[in-house]
C-alpha cells in the first residue's frame, strides 16, 4: 500500500495518508503507457497540411517552347514539378492521424502512471484552499509549501472554477478533475497533487461497483 503526504488547506503538513488500493495498485505496465502516449500524441495532430499538384496549379496550358531545335530540354508545361512556381511532388493530403483504444487499456495506463508517481513518491494528498476569488499568488504558494516541484497536476473534487482560473495562466500547472486525467497528463507532471475530498469519493464508489454488476446480471 501506497502512503502520501498530506497537507491542510491552511498549508500545514498533517499525517501521511495511504492511497487507495482501487486505483493505486501497484501495477506498472511501461509498454501500455508508451502505447496510449504515443496515441494520444499522435491525436493531438491536426492533418491539414496540404500543397498542390501540377494538376491543381493555375496555369501553364501551353509548352513554354516547342519541343525540338531550341538546344534546351523538352518541357511540356511551366507548372512540373521541376519549375519554380510548379505542382509539388507527392503533396501531403489533408487526412486523419486519428486512433483509438480501448476503454480497459487506456484504464491501465491511467494508473499505470498514477502508480509510478506514487512509487517515486511524487503524490500528494491536499485539501485545497478555498477562496472567493481566482488567486494565482495564493495557489503558487500553496503549492510551494506542499513542496510540490517541477510540472504539477493538480486534481480536484469535480470542478473548481476558482482553482482553475488562478492556474490558468501558469504553465507549468495543469488542473483537472480527478477521474478526468488522461495516462500523458500524469506522466506530463513531476508531482501529482490530489484533493482529499477526490480520493475518498472514489475510495467509496469501488466497492458498490461489484454488487451493482450483480445486481443488474439477475
Amino acid at each position: 500500500m501506497f502512503k502520501a503526504s498530506y497537507y491542510k488547506a491552511d498549508g500545514k503538513k498533517g499525517r501521511a495518508r495511504a492511497l487507495p488500493e482501487t486505483v493505486f495498485d501497484g501495477v506498472v505496465n511501461e509498454s501500455v503507457m508508451h502505447q496510449v502516449v504515443t496515441v494520444y500524441l499522435s491525436n493531438q495532430r491536426q492533418g491539414n497540411s496540404a500543397a498542390k499538384t501540377r494538376g491543381e496549379v493555375a496555369g501553364g496550358a501551353r509548352k513554354p517552347w516547342r519541343q525540338k531545335g531550341t538546344g534546351r530540354a523538352r518541357q511540356g508545361t511551366i507548372r512540373a514539378v521541376q519549375w519554380e512556381g510548379g505542382g509539388i511532388a507527392f503533396p501531403p493530403i489533408p487526412h486523419s492521424w486519428r486512433k483509438g483504444l480501448p476503454k480497459k487499456v487506456r484504464a491501465l495506463a491511467r494508473r499505470s502512471a498514477l502508480n509510478d508517481r506514487a512509487q517515486n513518491d511524487r503524490v500528494v494528498i491536499a485539501d485545497l484552499p478555498t477562496a472567493d476569488a481566482p488567486k494565482t499568488r495564493d495557489l503558487i504558494g500553496f503549492l510551494a509549501g506542499t513542496g510540490a516541484t517541477g510540472k504539477v497536476l493538480l486534481l480536484t473534487d469535480g470542478k473548481n472554477e476558482q482553482i482553475y482560473l488562478s492556474a490558468r495562466n501558469v504553465q507549468t500547472i495543469s488542473v483537472l478533475p480527478f477521474g478526468d486525467e488522461s495516462a500523458y497528463d500524469v506522466l506530463w507532471a513531476q508531482t501529482v497533487v490530489i484533493e482529499r475530498s477526490a480520493l475518498e469519493a472514489s475510495a467509496a464508489a469501488e466497492p458498490d461497483a461489484p454488487e451493482a454488476e450483480e445486481e443488474s446480471d439477475g
